[in-house]
């Protein structure tokens, strides 16, 4: 190796180590349980953001409306699925929350979800009041599915605790597990706030066989006032196998959420993705033909992450 050979080398690696080094941003999304919609809508969003969107790289795992709001806050993730009525309470530190969760802001409306409660075909269980001492499965604690059994049950004077304390048992598990207690007959009741009609519970009706609890209309108005966000839901004869007449029920919409610490030309081009790649989406999962551009600032109830908030004014959302 001659001598200007033996100089250039080291000069070259010096240069080359001057160079900045590109960092894509790293986009974690929260979706919601296996056997559910959010997670497979989750994936596939997340797998088109990495594919079309310039300088990020993304993940997607599990997680429910509250948990979601809590991990976008605290930086645990950069995106997530949740309710327009969980995250006005996150961001306000109201209902399930101690404390505000100020870092959450509006991506999109998307669509509304229905809560809907479950019990075994020969099950003695006419209503809500008839859960005093059962074996229930409202989902996993920070699930938003879980606070409305709450509510509800709150309604009728019951509560987790008061459940417990009848000899029965509160199993705070994912739609999987659920599904496999209600078959091994370890639950009674099987709840979840999700779209219609719901995978796991179309299995349920093929084996053991279910029953849908409704609400009574002056329990869902009561519970409607209690819990502002809340909005009145039907379950309409034929949506699921076993439903033969409508039942009322409890609704709300479902959102995204972002971190506010993400670049407004980061969520930017993330909004234009997204609503471009709809007909993408509903081939995961066709609730999201529900899905409507014209509808994403519908109910919000927190500020709006401003790279989403140019993209809507380009796209005319929202006036």
């Amino acid at each position: 190796m001659n001598s200007l050979v033996r100089f250039l080398l080291p000069a070259a690696a010096l240069s080359l180590a001057a160079l900045p080094v590109h960092a894509d941003t790293f986009v974690r999304m929260v979706s919601g349980p296996s056997g559910g919609s959010w997670y497979p809508l989750g994936a596939k969003i997340m797998q088109v953001m990495d594919e079309e969107v310039e300088g990020i790289s993304t993940s997607n795992t599990s997680g429910g409306g509250i948990s979601n709001v809590l991990s976008v806050n605290g930086g645990d993730a950069e995106i997530g699925f949740s309710y327009a009525h969980t995250t006005a309470n996150g961001f306000n530190g109201a209902g399930k929350f101690s404390k505000p969760q100020p870092n959450v802001r509006h991506f999109a409306t998307l669509y509304g979800s229905m809560f809907q409660v479950a019990v075994r075909a020969d099950s003695d269980i006419q209503t809500f009041a008839d859960m005093a001492g059962a074996n229930i499965s409202p989902g996993k604690a920070k699930w938003t599915g879980t606070a409305f059994a709450e509510s509800i049950l709150k309604a009728y004077g019951i509560s987790f605790d008061s459940i417990r304390e009848n000899g029965g048992t509160v199993h705070h598990v994912n739609y999987t597990e659920s599904v496999a207690l209600m078959k091994d007959g370890h639950i009674d009741v099987f709840m979840a706030a999700t779209n219609m009609p719901q995978a796991s519970f179309i299995e349920l009706e093929q084996s053991p066989g279910i029953r849908f609890i409704g609400l009574p209309k002056d329990k869902q108005q009561e519970i409607i006032a209690a819990n502002p966000g809340f909005i009145e839901g039907t379950m309409p004869a034929g949506v699921y196998e076993s439903v033969s007449e409508d039942l009322n029920s409890l609704g709300i919409v479902v959102n995204m959420v972002v971190s506010k610490d993400l670049p407004e030309e980061t969520v930017y081009q993330m909004c234009k993705v997204f609503w471009a790649n709809h007909a993408t989406f509903a081939e995961v999962k066709s609730v999201w033909n529900r899905v409507k551009q014209e509808d994403a600032l519908t109910g919000v109830a927190i500020p709006v992450h401003p790279g989403a908030e140019r993209c809507y004014k380009e796209l005319g959302v929202g006036g």
